[in-house]
């Protein structure tokens, strides 16, 4: 049995929170920028630019690449031969309380959905643990902006639904999104489980690099037809038209019931942010 502190947990997430905002994944990142190389419209091309010239400015700077930082999405494996000893949860809204105040975030959560108070340190976390063989905790800190969030889709298709329907509802939904989530997008497809769990594989989805396809080559190839299909859209970088609407599409799979066939889309803008570490 191995032991770690919930203190280097609180103190592991707070850099993540505050590192996931400064810079975008390598993978993507380095997509964006061949995007710009290649798109041909003049319009999308200057904005892909000034997208890039961002990226410098923030990593140059040390600032949020966004001024959306995020409500922090962490993803915990956690090994079944690790003994944490204090509190998880608390260490882990710790870690993003001093992230966001000390890293100088803007904190946009509020305390209640109705009644709308600022919790004014973006805590508490959206936390999804899951118990994995090991003695090892990995922790994925994934900042989700809401103007992309604010566009995700659930839909329970029959049993009778083709790969060709998902790829509709799939483009549906970003044309439906237009310029709202700040494309280019990178699209997290979530397929089977049940309702609560397609948005799950969707989101977990976003945080799988752009540059890892589908380990199966049957959804892999479903990746690369959805992202022509959305590229085919012409809705473009930040909905001004062109050919880079997307910048990715990852999709998670999960086996379901017999009678159902439950899809989820979630997007993330083209600050489709994540950090992860392994302690």
């Amino acid at each position: 049995m191995r032991t770690i502190l919930a203190k280097d947990i609180e103190e592991t997430v707070k850099c993540l929170c505050i590192e996931a905002n400064r810079e975008l994944p390598p993978a993507l990142e380095k997509v964006l920028r061949r995007r710009e190389e290649e798109e041909d419209d003049p319009r999308a091309q200057a904005i892909l630019c000034d997208l890039c010239r961002n990226l410098d400015a923030a990593r140059e700077m040390q600032i949020p690449i966004c001024q959306d930082t995020g409500m922090a999405v962490v993803f915990a494996e956690v090994g079944q031969e690790l003994h944490i000893e204090g509190g998880f949860e608390e260490s882990v809204n710790r870690g993003v309380s001093r992230g966001y105040t000390e890293g100088l975030l803007r904190c946009s959560v509020v305390k209640d959905p109705l009644r709308r108070e600022n919790s004014g340190d973006n805590t508490p976390a959206v936390i999804h643990t899951r118990l994995v063989p090991g003695d090892r905790l990995r922790l994925t800190v994934a900042p989700k902006g809401f103007g992309s969030e604010n566009m995700s889709r659930v839909r329970m298709f029959t049993p009778a639904a083709s790969p060709e329907d998902i790829i509709d509802f799939v483009v549906q939904s970003i044309t439906i999104a237009g310029s709202n989530p700040c494309p280019p997008v990178v699209v997290g497809v979530g397929i089977g489980g049940d309702f609560e769990l397609c948005a799950h594989l969707a989101k977990k989805a976003l945080c799988r690099e752009v540059s890892q396809p589908n380990p199966d080559p049957y959804y892999a190839d479903l990746e690369k037809r959805m992202l022509t299909a959305v590229n085919g859209t012409g809705v473009g970088p930040q909905g001004f038209g062109g050919e880079t609407t997307a910048l990715g599409v990852n999709i998670e799979v999960f086996p379901t019931h017999i009678a159902g066939l439950p899809v989820a889309v979630n997007m993330g803008c083209h600050v489709t942010r994540h950090k992860e570490v392994v302690l």
